[in-house]
């Protein structure tokens, strides 16, 4: 194994599968392996590993209510990208992995690039860029998706958004020159873990939270976006609380200050 320092992983080889499974291999120079992740992916069963080797894949990956763990070689050396709609869905997934590969929606309609509804595996070492929408959306009252060490830049909305009674640990991104928000919250019964976070360069604030939404925010680093490092409506609940988040969280250097909570945090974008 080699270490890069722009992704955290980059594999030569497959690493080992703790479940025991069979590795099924992925290559885009298609020597006697699958050309597309999906086609592997359809063939492997609940303990299989599906290892992608360094290349660029036009593919769209739709995996529901089974396990999955998916490694590409590193998020420099492996891009998957779809025209149609994100490249990544995942519904229902119960566990599993999936690390070492960028996503990327390359089309003009409004999609992410990573969906995940109501699952429950590690997404981590990865890369989200260039959705219409948010780069990454994590919803659904069952999701408790760990999004770990990844890093989400240039989507044309935030870059990881949790909404719909989401309960995800978010921990260890980088979330970097998105067009809204670096991380955004909303709804009742929403309430991610937002830990160790790197919030910069967003063209609106680096996090907010709206409509009823809660949070625990602890150690996130929001710095050099335009607008505030966080801003939230008056009806949302953060742990700790509101008049402490800038003891928790490095909230300096936003030339509007380090904390706002105003009833019309989208109103400089019409809404």
């Amino acid at each position: 194994m080699t270490v890069s320092s722009e992704a955290p992983l980059l594999f030569d080889q497959p690493p080992p599968n703790p479940a025991g499974g069979r590795t099924l291999i992925v290559d885009a120079a298609g020597s006697k392996a699958f050309v597309r992740p999906s086609e592997a992916l359809l063939q492997a069963g609940p303990d299989d590993l599906v290892f992608v080797r360094p290349g660029t894949y036009e593919d769209k990956i739709f995996i529901a209510d089974r396990p999955v763990t998916l490694i590409g070689a590193g998020r420099d050396a492996v891009q998957i990208f779809n025209r149609r709609g994100g490249p990544l869905y995942l519904q229902r997934v119960p566990s599993g992995r999936i690390s070492g590969i960028t996503f990327r929606y390359v089309g003009s309609d409004q999609h992410s690039a990573v969906n995940v509804f109501d699952s429950s595996c590690t997404i981590s070492h990865c890369r989200a860029a260039d959705g219409i929408l948010s780069g990454v959306v994590l919803y659904g009252p069952e999701c408790r998706v760990a999004f770990i060490d990844n890093e989400v830049r240039g989507n044309r909305e935030s870059g990881i958004f949790v909404f719909g009674g989401a309960c995800p640990r978010v921990a260890d991104n980088l979330c970097v020159g998105n067009h809204h928000f670096g991380l955004a919250v909303r709804d009742p019964g929403t309430h991610p873990e937002f830990i160790r976070n790197t919030c910069r360069e967003n063209y609106l604030s680096g996090m907010l939270l709206f409509c009823e939404a809660q949070a625990l925010l602890l150690d996130n680093v929001c710095r050099d976006n335009h607008h505030w490092g966080v801003v939230m409506t008056p009806d949302c609940v953060t742990t700790p609380a509101r008049g402490d988040l800038s003891k928790s969280n490095d909230l300096a250097s936003n030339p509007r200050g380090p904390l706002q909570v105003t009833e019309t945090p989208l109103s400089e974008i019409g809404r």
